[in-house]
């Protein structure tokens, strides 16, 4: 039987229960951190965006066309977040001390192996990789400067990305925000130094870019560890419990393989958008570059909200106390309404001011206020499909959000194909938004049944 776990003997410095007190404190507590550090990842994006635009539409082209692989990557790493924030959110409200140690142990270095492989294999097929999304020439050329350099910081920031969830988990989003707000001041501050040439260095254009990343990587890589070894006492270094490594294998496993493969269709589903939009032109790449960049930030609020969720849920769900796990949810769904419409707004009144910022070509502007105008109008349903997905991997039910980011991907795809065929560019765009709606509107009403119904059975089972 599992040792209980008095608070001070928990494993982590800020003692998180979230299975009492106010609901929409904890959801407050652990969302705001996140706004910030996620905006400061998104940050590094956008910087990239910015100040690469400001050598040529061709170099923003080329950097857009690596939006979708470093973000496929990305999500993969995030399918094994993914089981750590469930795996270890379930196992505080169950009580268990140890096992929350050695999980999270062994997933940090599953991540760095993982994610090694993963750019290797990368680096291996990137020429294939890129033609098939529509680069060529001078764009892969440029691709081939910006790539191998991004790669070697993607297994270094794989790190404290995995740190960060179990930190989350624990109930303490500030020191993860700090880590990523770390990374994206350093990121900021070295892009135009390395990209034009600044206090005597070279200019390395779109390299200096790459560069100015991995060097914020290591800087996030350091803090990271640091916050989770010596902080928050999460790893304990005195052994690898290797006797555990196929129990820890098989609870993060079943939580990370559907949830990493449900993780990479929606940046794979957009790599199949770019090479469509290929066929138009490099200033509409340019434009669907700029314009999902800046969807990100505007949505980033909504993503903290959701991953915020996750151990909300996750640990009410292991203690059983299912009112809190519907209180919160209700919550998360009501904020999202208010807040995607108001950002659809504020996105379609100052659509031209925006794309202006990072593009002076009017191709580029027109086709990114074009966006602007349509698919942000949907955003209050496609979230709904992202909120269920982060809720059910924390329930441990990561086969339902597959269904949900599967369906979704499909309805998108399919469209985009027959409107690009029917109506061009507006046509792809429209597809965006239509499948955003259906999706979501299903997603809910399917979901909030199924919980009950899983609910009902657990219940009958105790």
């Amino acid at each position: 039987m599992a040792k209980l776990i008095s608070k001070k003997d928990l494993p982590y410095k800020n003692k998180g229960d979230l299975t009492t007190g106010p609901i929409h404190k904890h959801l407050i507590r652990l969302t705001l951190p996140m706004i910030w550090g996620i905006f400061a990842v998104i940050s590094v994006q956008l910087a990239d965006t910015y100040f690469i635009g400001l050598l040529g539409t061709e170099e923003l082209a080329a950097i857009s066309f690596t939006f979708p692989v470093t973000m496929l990557l990305t999500h993969l790493i995030f399918g094994l977040n993914i089981a750590v924030s469930s795996v270890v959110s379930r196992l505080i409200g169950e009580k268990q001390k140890e096992d929350v140690k050695r999980v999270v142990q062994h997933a940090v270095i599953l991540a760095f192996i993982t994610s090694v492989v993963f750019a290797a294999l990368t680096y291996i097929f990137l020429d294939p990789v890129f033609r098939a999304l529509g680069a060529d020439g001078q764009m892969l050329a440029i691709i081939h400067e910006y790539m191998p350099i991004w790669l070697l910081g993607y297994c270094l920031i794989a790190i404290p990305m995995n740190g960060n969830s179990a930190i989350r988990a624990s109930g303490n989003a500030m020191h993860p925000a700090i880590v990523m707000t770390t990374v994206s001041i350093v990121n900021i501050v070295l892009d135009p130094i390395f990209i034009f040439g600044k206090f005597g260095l070279p200019a390395y254009g779109v390299q200096g870019a790459a560069i100015a990343t991995v060097i914020a990587y290591i800087c996030g890589m350091v803090l990271g560890l640091y916050f989770l070894i010596v902080r928050e006492k999460l790893i304990c270094l005195s052994s690898l419990h290797l006797d555990k490594v196929k129990d820890s294998l098989k609870r993060l496993g079943v939580i990370a393989l559907p949830a990493g493969i449900t993780n990479t269709i929606v940046p794979a589903g957009n790599a199949v958008i770019l090479a469509m939009l290929a066929g138009f032109g490099a200033e509409v790449v340019a434009a669907y570059g700029v314009a999902t960049r800046i969807e990100a930030f505007a949505m980033l609020t909504i993503i903290a909200l959701a991953t915020g969720l996750a151990p909300v849920v996750g640990q009410n769900w292991g203690a059983k106390i299912y009112e809190r796990v519907h209180g919160a949810i209700n919550m998360a769904i009501k904020f999202n309404l208010y807040w995607s419409f108001a950002a659809a707004i504020i996105l379609g009144l100052f659509a031209r001011q925006i794309a202006g910022a990072f593009s002076d070509d009017p191709i580029v502007i027109h086709y990114s206020v074009l966006f602007f105008w349509i698919v942000p109008f949907s955003y209050a349903f496609g979230n709904l499909v992202f909120g269920w997905s982060s809720a059910f991997n924390a329930m441990g039910m990561p086969e339902r959000s597959f269904m949900m980011i599967v369906g979704k991907a499909a309805l998108t795809l399919i469209g985009a194909y027959v409107g690009s065929l029917y109506f061009g560019v507006i046509g792809v765009f429209g597809a965006l938004a239509g499948a955003n709606v259906l999706s979501g509107a299903l997603s809910h009403w399917i979901s909030w049944r199924t919980c009950l119904k899983t609910e009902g059975q657990r219940q009958a089972a105790d």
